[in-house]
């Protein structure tokens, strides 16, 4: 049984969620993944997601806020609000640190909706989004 965190933060035991395509997915469970896929349904968020999960490789893993609003012509509060929704939706955390925010992603989240959208017997194919 993997260890997973929630979309409220805490930790569950529970297995990983199987592939939607082998197995209905319960009322609370669909509840608790929508979260997260709605999160990611805005571009902005996407593009943000993009860029915290991308620098969660570097040596630190993880990203200021403050190389986030260069990378979008929004606003510091915009940038905020976006920010919070996807903290909420389960997908990144943070860290404040004197006046900067760092933020990494929840691997464990993204594992999870990874192995919901899973296709049973069909290799993972990277070049997909080419």
């Amino acid at each position: 049984m993997a260890k997973l965190k929630s979309v409220d933060g805490a930790s569950s035991s529970e297995a990983c969620c199987p592939p939607v395509l082998s197995t209905p997915l319960e009322p609370e469970r669909a509840a608790d993944v929508a979260k997260m896929f709605k999160a990611m349904g805005d571009p902005i968020r996407l593009r943000l997601l993009s860029l915290i999960a991308a620098s969660s490789a570097t040596p630190e893993g993880e990203c200021c806020v403050c190389d986030l609003t260069d990378s979008f012509e929004l606003t510091g509060p915009t940038i905020s609000y976006h920010l919070k929704i996807l903290r909420e939706a389960g997908l990144v955390e943070s860290d404040r640190r004197g006046t900067w925010v760092y933020y990494r992603p929840v691997q464990e989240n993204f594992a999870r909706m990874s192995a919901l959208l899973a296709i049973p017997g069909m290799p993972a194919v990277a070049a997909a989004c080419s």
